[in-house]
């Protein structure tokens, strides 16, 4: 009931604030088998933490990950698997002066009408810093598709008005998308990127922008054909993650201009086997994977923290000035790509089990356990 689950088949449950000791993720039904250790889940942490680069907050946390349990000798065992994060720069002074005023874009108002009471102390549970467990289950889920031959990258296409010009999504490698510190694979786009992030820092204020999702080599036959579409479940995977306010897949808001004549994928045959010749569907009909790429796009909102005064009310509601003060990211884009290949990996990885299990003859062996 409380909502802190996500998945199926390959289930995670998270625990944890900003500002309490750290974070945990417990995962259910990973296959036995699966090589596994620290040393996985470090680079995609890397890539979330703060304090990385001069666009991002300057909190520093080392971000190091422990797993504590269903692991033996680099093996998954099958039972479930707990991996913690620890906290270690926290400072909870920082927001001592506004722990009963009510910040614009935040969830301060909506925390006190449903609990009665709220951890304010950067936002408690419904801070980011929630999202590095959803990252460190991520990288399990990565290697249980990877041996499907599935792939996922995401990276920043868009932020304010600099958009990238991507001519082929399927493309783009992770090595690309490292090569520059706001994770956007075209160079040139990055660099306008950059000095938009700083000049708004500079005026005290912040930008949002557009990330896009790519998953390849995805088999067609993933996914339910009513509640449980893999759209469905993807767009609630994106849809869970702090700050993101819009989600769509293959033509997305486009297809409002279309006529069906211009919308439809055609199919034809191919070497391959069945392919379409364009993909406006975004690699799913009927909420089930159709072998083509899975594209999708995500809107981020500009963060919320500010540290300019803006009007407001505390909790008695009386009108109060605001300005929160700690440290905060001027942009949210740069860090935002590891965690939406995360969600993307849990649901895909979910869905193939699920499948697995319900198709056998369809699907190959996952794990090399006797």
């Amino acid at each position: 009931m409380a909502g802190n689950s996500f998945g199926q088949a390959f289930r995670i449950t998270t625990a944890g604030e900003s500002h309490g000791k750290g974070n945990v993720v417990i995962i259910d039904g990973c296959p036995p088998g699966i090589e596994f250790s620290e040393d996985d889940i470090q680079p995609d942490l890397d890539r979330r933490k703060p304090g990385q680069s001069s666009v991002t907050t300057q909190r520093k946390e080392s971000d190091t990950a422990t797993i504590l349990s269903g692991v033996f000798e680099g093996k998954t065992t099958g039972t479930s698997i707990a991996i913690f994060v620890p906290n270690e720069d926290q400072r909870s002074r920082d927001y001592s002066k506004i722990f009963d005023k009510y910040r614009p874009g935040h969830a301060d108002y909506t925390f006190d009408k449903k609990y009665g009471l709220r951890d304010y102390r950067g936002g408690g549970r419904s801070s980011a810093r929630e999202t590095i467990s959803r990252v460190a289950a991520g990288t399990l889920a990565k290697k249980i598709i990877a041996e499907h031959g599935i792939n996922i990258v995401a990276y920043v296409k868009q932020v304010g008005h600099v958009a990238a010009q991507i001519a082929d999504p399927a493309t783009i490698t992770l090595e690309q998308v490292e090569a520059n510190i706001v994770r956007c694979p075209d160079p040139e786009a990055a660099e306008k990127m950059i000095d938009l992030i700083k000049e708004v820092r500079k005026d005290q204020d912040s930008i949002g922008g557009l990330s896009e999702m790519v998953i390849t080599g995805v088999p067609p036959g993933l996914g339910e054909p009513v509640f449980d579409k893999l759209k469905a479940d993807l767009s609630k995977a994106i849809m869970s993650i702090p700050a993101v306010t819009a989600f769509e897949y293959g033509a997305g808001f486009s297809v409002v201009e279309m006529r069906g004549s211009q919308n439809n994928d055609l199919f034809e045959p191919t070497e391959d086997g069945v392919h379409t010749s364009t993909n406006n569907h975004g690699g799913m009909l009927g909420g089930i994977s159709s072998g083509e790429n899975i594209i999708m796009r995500a809107a981020v909102k500009p963060t919320s923290s500010l540290p300019r005064a803006q009007k407001s009310v505390n909790q008695s509601g009386e009108a109060v000035e605001i300005s929160t003060g700690g440290r905060h990211d001027p942009c949210l884009l740069p860090r935002f790509a590891p965690i939406a290949e995360s969600m993307c990996a849990l649901v895909i990885a979910d869905h193939l089990l699920r499948w697995r299990a319900q198709c056998p003859t369809q699907t190959g062996p996952i794990g090399d356990a006797p």
